[in-house]
């Protein structure tokens, strides 16, 4: 029998991908599966939260950066992430991404480039996305929302610059737990005026005037065109932080005093 090509192995792949990780544990399951399936399911998603931990417990001054896929190098905006990272990287910040083309390596690319570490955070997906090649440290997750927790947790602020349903998705997932009270205010921030007026338009005449969300919701959004904007807003939120942190050392010394 024939082995085939390269092209058509790929080819294949594409018309009947395998499933990932995730596609399995959301699949409704038949009634007595869980005790053989998911149960030991449980044990791999511990596992790649002890990996994530563990190579990542070092970073203390996590910047994420996301954008779409599929911008290409040409790209104006490809061009401004870059100049962005590479800013962020000089002034000590740790760069982080979803790891793969796109946004992501022009991120990627301008840190690792500026000699600053440069992180991806990849995932598996039907159709292989492979990570750049501007990575200081790389890792690979099965499930979504680890990866997700990653970005969060190593993160002191959201750079998000123009992209599809999964940069909306990491945009919108931020703002829900700011404004729920689940982490610490930090800077969010929408590069691109020009891309994100339209979104910001519609949360302001629908969202805010249907009384959906406050307009001290509205003001955990940044926008900016400009990179050094940035990393000014960045500095800004860590300065902000230590008075806050000072201020509520000072009153828990004040109490115990009492």
């Amino acid at each position: 029998m024939k082995k085939p090509t390269e092209a058509e192995r790929r080819q294949a792949e594409r018309r009947h991908p395998h499933p990932t990780q995730d596609e399995q544990l959301l699949e409704s399951p038949r009634s007595d599966e869980f005790t053989h399936t998911d149960t030991w399911r449980v044990f791999r998603i511990m596992g790649e939260f002890v990996e994530g931990f563990d190579e990542l417990a070092s970073l203390t001054r996590g910047i994420s950066l996301f954008g779409s896929a599929r911008i290409k190098p040409e790209d104006p905006y490809y061009k401004a992430a870059e100049e962005t990272a590479a800013l962020l990287a000089r002034e000590g910040f740790v760069v982080i991404t979803g790891g793969g083309p796109g946004m992501m390596e022009a991120a990627n690319k301008g840190a690792f480039e500026a000699g600053g570490l440069s992180v991806g955070c990849n995932i598996e997906l039907p159709f292989e996305q492979g990570p750049n090649r501007y990575l200081t440290r790389s890792l690979t997750f099965r499930y979504f929302f680890v990866r997700k927790m990653m970005f969060v947790k190593y993160s002191l602020g959201f750079i998000i610059f123009p992209g599809g349903f999964g940069t909306l998705d990491e945009l919108f997932e931020a703002l829900t737990l700011i404004q729920t009270r689940k982490i610490r205010n930090f800077p969010v921030v929408l590069f691109g005026s020009a891309y994100w007026t339209g979104l910001l338009n519609w949360i302001r005449d629908f969202a805010l005037k249907e009384g959906k969300i406050s307009e001290q919701d509205l003001k955990l959004l940044h926008v900016t065109d400009s990179p050094a904007e940035v990393v000014q807003i960045v500095i800004n939120s860590q300065s902000s932080l230590r008075v806050l942190d000072k201020t509520l050392a000072d009153d828990y010394r004040e109490l115990e005093a009492r």
